[in-house]
This record gives C-alpha cells, sequence and structure tokens, in this order.
C-alpha cells in the first residue's frame, strides 16, 4: 500500500510517502512545501494545492493520512490552517484517493506507544522504521512521514477492520 501523509499548515506543509509492504515501510519521496511570508495567503494555498497535487500525480498513493486539527488558542492561525488543509484534502478528492485522519495522539501513539510522547522521540522512530540515516527535516517533513506509518499501522489492525464492518 503507497501512502501519502500530510503535516498540514500554511507556512511549511509536510509531505511524505511511503510504501507499506508485509508490516515494513519504506521511504518513497518526502519533504515540505514552504510559502514564503509576505506572500499572499491566496497564492500560498495555491503554492500548496498545486505541489500536493503534483506529489500526488509523481507518485499515485491508494491514500492519504492527514494529522487532524486541534483548536488552537490563535483562532487566526487556526483558520488559515483550516483552509490550507482544504486545499490539501481537495487535492486527494480530486486524484480519487481516500483520506483518513488522525489525531497527534494517535500518531504518537502509534508510532512510540504512548500518546503523549515528545517530539524527538517520534522523530527517532520515523528514523528507525524507514531506515533513515538521519531524522527528515524540517520537523514537518518527519510529521507527515509518522502519519503515513501510523495509517499503515492502523489500516492493516483488527481494530480497523472491526470500525469498517460497522459503518
Amino acid at each position: 500500500m503507497r501512502i501519502i501523509g500530510i503535516d498540514p499548515g500554511y507556512a511549511i506543509v509536510g509531505v511524505g510517502v511511503v510504501d507499506y509492504v508485509k508490516n515494513k515501510f519504506y521511504p518513497v519521496k518526502y519533504g515540505a512545501v514552504d510559502t514564503p511570508a509576505g506572500t499572499p495567503f491566496e497564492e500560498r494555498l495555491r503554492m500548496i494545492y498545486d505541489t500536493v497535487s503534483e506529489v500526488i500525480a509523481q507518485t499515485k498513493p491508494e491514500c492519504m493520512s492527514i494529522e487532524r486539527l486541534y483548536f488552537n488558542n490563535n483562532q487566526k492561525t487556526a483558520i488559515d490552517v483550516a483552509e490550507a488543509r482544504g486545499v490539501i484534502l481537495l487535492a486527494a478528492i480530486k486524484a480519487g484517493i481516500p483520506i483518513y485522519e488522525y489525531t497527534p495522539l494517535q500518531i504518537k501513539q502509534s508510532l512510540v506507544g504512548y500518546g503523549r510522547a515528545e517530539k524527538h522521540q517520534v522523530q527517532i522512530m520515523v528514523r528507525d522504521t524507514l531506515r533513515l540515516e538521519s531524522v527528515p527535516k524540517p520537523d514537518d517533513t518527519a510529521d507527515a512521514l509518522a502519519a503515513a506509518i501510523c495509517h499503515g499501522y492502523s489500516h492493516g489492525s483488527l481494530l480497523s477492520k472491526v470500525i469498517k464492518e460497522t459503518k
């Protein structure tokens, strides 16, 4: 299964594509979409949409795993991230790939075994799981790969199958 993981944002969007084959993960492509400060917000959204759409077209993932937003104290930032997340979801929808959402707690639990794990613990698990020489940078990239890995683990689980049967 090929999974694209996304860590949503509007200044930096983490993107990571992995293959999950026989309980092993293999990195396909990863990086970040940087939108320069001072760029009009609409242009930032276009840059995000275009780049995510391009990665989807190049790598042909079977599904998208994206970090679910949680309420932030700064409403302006939360709204801007939600709008960026919307164009990311649109890219997946237009490509016809299903979308799966996971909270930061679920992603940490999946990778580290503890939902309140520190960021560096998750990064080390991403590095080790993908057998990389170093932790992917920026942090948003590692977070996107973590979301993809989380879906790989979750998708094949017994709990996932039970949830699908009850829907």
